[in-house]
């Protein structure tokens, strides 16, 4: 039966999805990388753009600085990798979202965010 909850969260998620799939349509008008480096180039652009992430929070051990705008604008880098890496894969930046999203809630609901492996 569905709840109120359900259908909250349906509203939410449905909102979300139309801005999720417009970001990923405005970021691919910005890519300009070779057809044939497809998945490649923007699976390693996002490796790299996680680092840029690490590197920043890392300096907040060392200086004491925490940039918290520098920061963002690396996360925002890798959103751009994520939206360009599911076009490559011809997958819905928000299906990707709400699927990841159903996981947790499951695995939630049986008690079993905690431990590690994608089979819990």
């Amino acid at each position: 039966m569905i709840t109120k909850e359900d259908l909250d969260v349906f509203r939410r998620f449905s909102d979300a999805d139309y801005l999720l799939n417009e970001y990923q349509e405005l970021a691919a008008a910005t890519a300009i990388y070779k057809h044939e480096h497809k998945v490649i180039y923007p699976a390693l652009g996002l490796a790299a753009e996680a680092g840029e992430v690490a590197n920043k929070v890392k300096k907040i051990l060392r200086d004491g600085n925490f940039d918290r705008d520098a920061i963002a604008d690396e996360i925002g880098d890798c959103m751009w990798y994520i939206a360009a890496l599911c076009r490559d894969l011809s997958v819905d930046l928000s299906e990707v979202a709400n699927k990841n999203l159903r996981k947790l809630r499951d695995r939630q609901k049986r008690g079993a965010l905690k431990g590690s492996g994608d089979k819990r």
